[in-house]
């Protein structure tokens, strides 16, 4: 397949690189525009206020390869009307660095976001998030953004699921459908973690940032809020607990219908 890859971590991050080495090893043709720096929780926004900046680079990806000083949605936008030739056949986003389950992350993610500028588009698209300890998380940070053994081996492995669901996910998908595929990987993952279809999880995540500091300034908190979701049907966050790659088909046509 011909696909539009980006993110929301950044050109530099190696989820970004797994994953872009697990779709060339399928076969599949991409090209990859992403923003070049980290704009996690940006969500849909688009730069209407200054210009963006594309520039066409080598990251020995084995592809065409821009970085866009914006926005996952900038990045989409942009290259699908002046950076890649031929139309690709989906857009796919990710891997993100940390999961993107439940209402609040994904109505908030630059990632999923990324994938739905495809789909404003008419095209099929996917977001692709691997989920992590806290401890791995503080890991990657402190050491620049290098994994550590464990949760490379976990890379390559949802990398390769990615790959293999891509097709997949792209032919279930109606011509303009409005659709994003939203798949979280669990850590760690395996080439046998099973796939299950999920619902968002019902999360309450109130207090992101700080109180004032002297300076008056609030600083950003993370936390994964509290989860007020029903037993049944799965969400993504209890499935991702449980060891499962969660499939959350985020179909916006059924916005408002009763």
């Amino acid at each position: 397949m011909r696909l539009l890859v980006t993110n929301d971590d950044g050109i530099d991050c190696v989820f970004l690189h797994e994953l872009v080495h697990g779709l060339r090893a399928a076969g599949h043709e991409l090209a990859v525009v992403a923003p070049k720096a980290e704009q996690s929780w940006i969500s849909a926004a688009k730069s209407r206020t200054r210009p963006v900046r594309s520039t066409k680079i080598d990251r020995g990806l084995g592809c065409p390869t821009w970085i866009v000083d914006g926005t996952p949605s900038d990045c989409v936008n942009i290259a699908l009307a002046h950076l890649v030739k031929a139309r690709p056949d989906a857009v796919v986003s990710g891997m993100n660095v940390g999961l993107n389950a439940s209402l609040g992350f994904i109505l908030a993610s630059g990632t999923v976001a990324g994938a739905f500028e495809g789909v404003l588009h008419g095209l099929p698209a996917v977001a692709f998030s691997q989920d992590l300890s806290f401890e791995t998380y503080d890991h990657l940070k402190d050491h620049g953004g290098a994994p550590d053994a464990e949760l490379s081996a976990t890379l390559k492995t949802s990398a390769a699921h990615a790959a293999r669901l891509v097709p997949e996910l792209v032919a279930a998908t109606p011509p303009q459908g409005f659709i994003v595929h939203n798949v979280n990987f669990p850590y760690p993952c395996r080439p046998d973690s099973p796939l299950r279809r999920t619902v968002p999880a019902r999360m309450v995540i109130p207090g992101l940032f700080s109180p004032a500091q002297d300076d008056g300034t609030h600083r950003f908190v993370f936390h994964l809020g509290q989860d007020l979701s029903p037993a049944e049907p799965l969400t993504d966050r209890a499935a991702l607990a449980q060891g499962f790659i969660s499939h959350t088909v985020l179909d916006y046509t059924k916005l408002g219908r009763p």
